[in-house]
């Protein structure tokens, strides 16, 4: 069987430009017919291959979207069948090394390996409600009761809904506060900072930054007035402290749609958006989707 190999340094759209040069130079019938019929669009978000990060790996060409896999969980997979490429969230606990994929584009499973770099994040030292750091046994059985219900929500895996992935940023305002930050409440270090909050005064409305279905909304512990947005194929977006929430589970937005106000609800030093976006079951930096 004829076959026709492309370098895997090519970016997606030279890879494109050359199979479809190919194609013109008389290549089988099923590749021309493939490029004549995939639109060309932008690859989104940007890459960082580090803890926290996301890895965008080429697949190749195949008539059908392949299954990929991140530790037995299902990744994203965006493209054509000129070329496919899968959107890895890289979590935060990662290790610097070797990582990998199962990609099966209909021949099986194989392994695809990728390189994440070491990072290191800053340190950011927080004043409190005592409450809210030494927690009272009944807000414990509440944050242990309110922390599965949100793993049910992150879980969902459904239908792919665009292929447009750069985001509007959902609040206007000042980053006080970024991605993967050490985070010390009174002196005591808790989790790193899972998402980017964006200082806005109280009842500044907030915006969905792509299409998405309403799948939670909650009042929280720690997050206070709390909504999930779900975008399909595993990327889903977090809204936190919310003074108001103008949406329903099951609601469908469109993007720059407003759903929400900015508060100072949950654990909260002051009025912000607490914005957190989520691949394969994994926080990464939201400004990997906007900058």
């Amino acid at each position: 069987m004829h076959s026709t190999a492309l370098p895997p340094t090519f970016s997606r759209l030279s890879r494109r430009s050359a199979l479809q040069a190919l194609c013109a130079l008389g290549a089988p019938l099923p590749l021309a017919a493939l490029a004549a019929r995939a639109p060309a669009f932008e690859v989104w978000p940007n890459e960082s291959r580090v803890p926290g990060g996301i890895a965008r790996l080429s697949l190749g060409p195949a008539a059908q979207r392949p299954k990929v896999t991140a530790g037995g969980l299902p990744v994203m997979v965006v493209g054509d069948p000129i070329e496919w490429t899968a959107i890895v969230g890289i979590p935060l606990s990662a290790a610097p090394g070797l990582h990998h994929v199962q990609a099966d584009a209909g021949e099986g499973p194989q392994k695809l390996e990728y390189r994440v770099r070491d990072k290191r994040y800053q340190q950011q030292q927080l004043k409190v409600a005592p409450k809210t750091v030494d927690l009272a046994p009944e807000d414990l059985a509440r944050h242990e009761r309110e922390r599965a219900h949100q793993q049910q929500v992150m879980a969902l895996f459904t239908a792919p809904q665009s292929q447009e992935l750069r985001m509007q940023v959902p609040v206007a305002g000042r980053r006080s506060s970024s991605f993967g930050l050490r985070r010390v409440f009174n002196g005591q270090p808790r989790n790193p900072h899972s998402g980017m909050d964006i200082a806005a005064a109280t009842g500044t409305p907030v915006v969905a930054p792509l299409p998405g279905k309403v799948v939670d909304v909650g009042d929280y512990f720690f997050n206070g007035g709390t909504v999930w947005l779900d975008h399909g194929a595993g990327l889903l977006s977090m809204y936190c402290h919310l003074s108001r929430v103008d949406a329903k589970p099951g609601d469908m937005l469109r993007t720059g749609q407003a759903f929400a106000a900015v508060g100072a609800t949950g654990r909260v030093t002051g009025p912000h958006l607490h914005w957190g976006v989520m691949l394969n079951q994994t926080m990464v930096d939201p400004a990997l989707f906007i900058d």
